[in-house]
């Protein structure tokens, strides 16, 4: 019968050590292996494909300049936008919606016209009930707004007073006629103010709705008696 033998034991200590150095050299191994892994190559950053995504720090001093070229380009779009938008916004408020617009004239005027009695009776008759249209130099008629050409001019002056004329026909169930405007607004003045609206329609006499020259002639015939001026 042979006899066991029995081994040395150990210390639990030196088992935890060739533990813990095993668990290094696999950790170490990893990470070496993951690290000399070669990552997917970043393509080129251009003028064309440049989106943002990769950090400034990480562009080449070529890539850098395609990105400030992008930029300088986006911002002079966005310039040239808001100096169009303004520029159109500021051309329909001067024609359209300023008061003293060329269209917000014609409208004025022709609603003096449409409403005044005299003009009613000559061009649609009174009691009738006709309905009367405006148009312009296109022979378009338009009861409302002056979408055609409308004849109009506005100068200034010497003493700076801006004078707008304009002339457009108006018609109705009996006859046709043209309108002629004058108004007229002073350096210090803020809104255009008549100085003759009238219809001329053949065959009738001219139907003044404004006449600053007949004011005047009054006011200097009043101050007359025998031919004299005594006031």
């Amino acid at each position: 019968m042979q006899s066991l033998r029995v081994l040395p034991r150990l210390p639990t200590s030196h088992i935890g050590l060739r533990s813990i150095r095993a668990c290094t050299q696999v950790r170490t191994a990893t990470s070496s292996s993951t690290t000399s892994a070669p990552g997917p190559a970043r393509r080129s950053v251009t003028i064309a494909n440049d989106t943002g995504r990769v950090p400034w720090s990480e562009l080449s001093w070529r890539e850098r300049g395609a990105r400030t070229t992008q930029q300088s380009a986006n911002l002079a779009v966005i310039v040239l936008g808001l100096v169009m938008t303004g520029g159109v916004a500021t051309v329909l408020y001067l024609e359209v919606f300023s008061s003293d617009s060329k269209t917000a004239v014609y409208n004025r005027a022709f609603e003096r016209i449409r409403t005044d009695p005299k003009c009613i009776e000559v061009l649609a008759g009174r009691g009738k009930g006709g309905e009367i249209e405006a148009w312009g130099e296109n022979r378009v008629r338009n009861s409302r707004f002056a979408r055609d050409t409308i004849s109009s001019k506005s100068e200034t002056d010497g003493i700076g007073t801006t004078h707008m004329r304009m002339h457009f026909h108006v018609g109705g169930s009996l006859a046709t006629g043209t309108v002629n405007v004058h108004m007229t607004k002073r350096r210090d003045e803020s809104d255009f103010k008549y100085h003759h609206l009238a219809l001329d329609v053949p065959g009738h006499e001219r139907i003044w709705l404004e006449n600053a020259e007949a004011w005047k002639l009054d006011k200097r015939s009043s101050g007359k008696m025998f031919g004299v001026r005594w006031w």
